[in-house]
């Protein structure tokens, strides 16, 4: 479990095919300049990383980077595909007993793809958009929580399956929404507590 509170951004330093081609094998640098990841403290064989939104499983590491391995079926369903060496990805270690809540309830199961359809400067932040599939639509409510790219953010207004939400200058900075675009992809996971309330509408009590 994560909190969508990004602790750095890391970079693809290699990409690797493997079965057949169909999977992949990523390596991911750390920021040395970060404190809870310079030399990885911590970090074992088989922690679980969330990689821009996406939970994935620690295979190798040294004091400088890690590697995990990527099915076909998350490839196809996140971003990760289009993934290039030199990109930058948001980084959150898994969530300990004790740690402090300080954006909401992350799986690292990312439930779709969004897309950036406008970044507005509002005042001393900027308003991004973003056009959501009618799948998740419903369950993405003004004023409630969702993880973009890994990030958690509050919801500011929605219109159909397009929502909007403001990102200060210290987001921007300390995330990878400094160099997101209109156009881009974005990994979306849905508010784990709209998903079951939803489920339980759903059914006849």
């Amino acid at each position: 479990m994560f909190t969508g509170i990004i602790s750095g951004v890391g970079t693809v330093a290699e990409i690797q095919p493997i079965g057949d081609g169909a999977d992949m094998r990523l390596r991911i640098a750390v920021p040395q300049d970060k404190a809870e990841w310079a030399g990885m403290p911590g970090v074992i064989l088989g922690a679980s990383i969330a990689c821009s939104g996406c939970c994935l499983t620690v295979v190798e590491m040294d004091g400088a980077s890690f590697s995990v391995e990527v099915s076909a079926e998350t490839l196809s369903k996140t971003t990760l595909g289009d993934w290039a060496v030199g990109q930058g990805i948001n980084l959150e270690r898994a969530l300990k007993l004790g740690d402090e809540l300080g954006g909401h309830i992350v799986s690292g199961h990312v439930d779709g793809l969004g897309a950036v359809i406008a970044a507005t400067t509002e005042n001393g932040s900027t308003r991004w958009s973003f056009q959501v599939p009618a799948a998740l639509s419903r369950f993405i409510a003004s004023k409630g929580s969702v993880a973009v790219n890994g990030v958690s953010l509050t919801v500011n207004e929605v219109r159909g399956d397009v929502f909007g939400v403001n990102i200060i200058p210290h987001t921007a900075e300390e995330t990878t929404f400094g160099t997101l675009a209109v156009g881009d992809a974005v990994n979306l996971e849905i508010d784990m507590l709209a998903r079951y309330v939803a489920r339980l509408t759903e059914r006849d009590l």
